[in-house]
């Protein structure tokens, strides 16, 4: 097994042993200079890049630059997708975001982790889990997401929330770590009135 089927696998890996990773990495770190270099006016040039460095993606894409990722080809976002600036997504896993997720400034999307063991963190060996994130989602500013969690359909994560365990639908979710504080209804818009 080499080491892009080690980190589909949640297997340890080493990110640096495989020279078809590297170069992918590379790839990748090219199109994202071209993207957050470009005349924000040529949305046309915009959107090609994404779409070339993306696994897939649907109708109404819109990510602020800049922009960073692993490798891109492991990140799948749906339709009516939105991010403000400073986007991070490290997508050594799949990473798999629902139809209309807003995602606001600073954010960082981690599907990479390291071993507490040092002997094997100090080989450089990392893993990766997958990350998915529903529907109708809406990501605060200066959110961490860490490896292997799952956000469901129509909640919201508060700013500065560090997301270490799935999160269910329709909830509003805060904190560090980040955790339930009730489920979603209509008087959580009451400032919009």
């Amino acid at each position: 097994m080499n080491d892009k089927e080690k980190a589909a696998a949640g297997l340890l890996y080493h990110p640096c042993g495989d020279p078809r990773l590297s170069q992918a990495r590379q790839a990748a770190k090219v199109t994202l200079w071209q993207y957050n270099q470009c005349d924000p006016r040529d949305d046309a040039r915009r959107q090609r890049l994404l779409k070339s460095l993306l696994g897939s993606s649907g109708e109404g894409l819109c990510i602020e630059p800049p922009f960073n990722c692993d490798y891109g080809y492991n990140i799948h976002l749906g339709a009516q997708f939105y991010d403000n600036v400073n986007l991070v997504i490290l997508d050594c896993a799949s990473v798999t975001i629902g139809d209309n997720v807003f995602i606001a400034h600073n954010v960082g999307i981690y599907t990479a982790g390291h071993p507490h063991d040092v002997a094997r963190r100090n080989q450089g060996l990392e893993y990766a889990l997958p990350i998915t994130i529903g529907n109708n989602v809406w990501i605060c500013g200066g959110v961490t997401i860490l490896p292997g969690v799952t956000i469901g359909d129509n909640t919201v994560i508060g700013a500065g929330s560090v997301v270490t365990r799935d999160i269910p639908a329709s909830v509003l979710a805060f904190g560090n770590p980040c955790w339930v504080a009730h489920p979603l209804s209509p008087q959580d818009d009451a400032h919009d009135r």
